[in-house]
């Protein structure tokens, strides 16, 4: 609850400017992160390999969080981990599935998450 009403006002913050990120900044990681075009936007699962999931792997160390992953191209249990994690800062539902919504926040993230990374 506390979460989402931090959420909601750092919505409104950013709305109203106060704390905007730049264009640049998703720019940024897309130019860090150019194994595919920031179009392309497969859903992707555990178990799935390739361009896409070395696209989302590479934004999700963008992103932050520890540990980095490795950029291998391989969904495997770690990258599982880092998403379901990313997607429960964003108030999305903890799936693992990279879908649009998580590559939406794979490419504008939020500004900080107070959820402690999984051990």
């Amino acid at each position: 609850m506390i979460r989402r009403k931090c959420a909601a006002l750092g919505t409104a913050l950013l709305t109203a400017g106060a704390l905007a990120t730049t264009t640049h900044d998703a720019a940024a990681a897309e130019e860090t992160c150019s194994y595919t075009s920031s179009t392309d936007r497969p859903v992707l699962t555990y178990v799935n390999t390739g361009p896409s999931v070395k696209q989302a792997q590479c934004l999700s160390n963008v992103w932050g969080g520890v540990p980095k992953l490795a950029v291998d191209g391989v969904f495997d249990s770690a990258t599982s981990k880092k998403i379901i994690w990313i997607q429960g800062c964003h108030g999305l539902d903890r799936t693992g599935v990279v879908e649009e919504n998580t590559w939406q926040v794979l490419y504008h993230p939020a500004l900080d998450c107070y959820d402690p990374y999984p051990g």
